[in-house]
């Protein structure tokens, strides 16, 4: 069974539990990574199923996004007719509105909504948690196809930065971060509204962290031309890049970007020459940044 069959009927599942019969046939897949994006047509729905042991992260991101929603924070919206976070073979099913045809965000509109999320007074009873910068980083070292001398070298990476992470200068009052702030994780719909999507790391932590994204983009990668970089910094009003700690920072969205890599070559392994061009990259082997990462399935 491939891994879209193996999802289909994961989905299949799940839409029985809920009275959705037949719906699985008809759905169409957006994504398959991590977690699986299905959509439903002749229903308007997204059905999102995390990988597993994911129940409690799953629940967790649809009280987020509906506290967005009651905070006046453009957000997909989770179905509110629909069991959430239900469990099918192990997996969590959450259920979402579709936005319908859209677009990625510019980073500009990414900065006007990050604003807007920073500026809400951290919440009571929510239950958020504290950034961890480092979560399954460990285990995806370990689940990667790269050979034990680059897992050693990222594994010793991975002490030293969160060891730097333990002694970042103090930086702004802790904020709600969404967590991975990247253009992928806003939609614009046709009428030119912007919508956050995808809240599994939504944490309470320094708005550095949401910021360190782009600057990233724009430093290491080199997705993001230097104009869309000061577009980001103007909309937002602060270059993260000038803060003390921003080292670590990118030092641990690189992490994570090597990470995603050499895991997701597990499953196409079209992506292994990537992420060892990335490790390779972050050992000192391609000259300064930026370095031209390519986009990985």
């Amino acid at each position: 069974m491939t891994a879209v069959d193996a999802s289909r009927e994961h989905l299949r599942e799940a839409c029985e539990a809920v009275g959705l019969l037949g719906q699985s046939d008809r759905a169409e897949l957006i994504r398959l990574g991590e977690n699986a994006m299905w959509r439903l047509p002749s229903r308007g729905l997204v059905a999102r199923i995390a990988r597993d042991g994911q129940q409690s992260a799953a629940a967790r991101e649809v009280r987020v996004a509906s506290w967005l929603a009651v905070n006046g924070i453009p957000a997909v919206k989770p179905a509110e007719d629909l069991e959430q976070a239900l469990e099918v073979s192990g997996r969590a099913v959450t259920w979402w509105h579709d936005l319908g045809q859209h677009r990625p965000d510019t980073v500009a509109e990414l900065a006007a909504l990050l604003r807007r999320l920073h500026a809400l007074p951290v919440p009571d009873g929510l239950s958020l948690g504290h950034t961890d910068p480092f979560v399954r980083l460990d285990e995806r070292i370990g689940q990667t196809d790269l050979d034990a001398g680059q897992q050693a070298w990222l594994h010793e990476r991975l002490a030293e930065l969160r060891q730097a992470w333990d002694e970042l200068p103090s930086a702004s009052p802790e904020v709600v971060v969404h967590g991975d702030a990247w253009a992928g994780n806003v939609a614009v719909t046709p009428d030119g509204n912007a919508f956050l999507l995808d809240f599994e790391r939504t944490a309470i932590g320094p708005r550095e962290w949401d910021l360190a994204s782009i600057a990233v983009a724009f430093q290491t990668s080199g997705t993001v031309s230097a104009d869309r970089y000061r577009s980001y910094c103007r909309a937002y009003g602060l270059d993260v890049t000038d803060w003390p700690g921003y080292p670590t920072l990118r030092g641990a969205r690189e992490l994570r970007l090597v990470c995603f890599a050499a895991q997701t070559a597990v499953q196409h392994p079209t992506a292994h020459a990537q992420a060892v061009y990335r490790l390779e990259c972050l050992q000192g082997l391609h000259g300064p940044r930026p370095w031209s990462w390519s986009p990985v399935p």
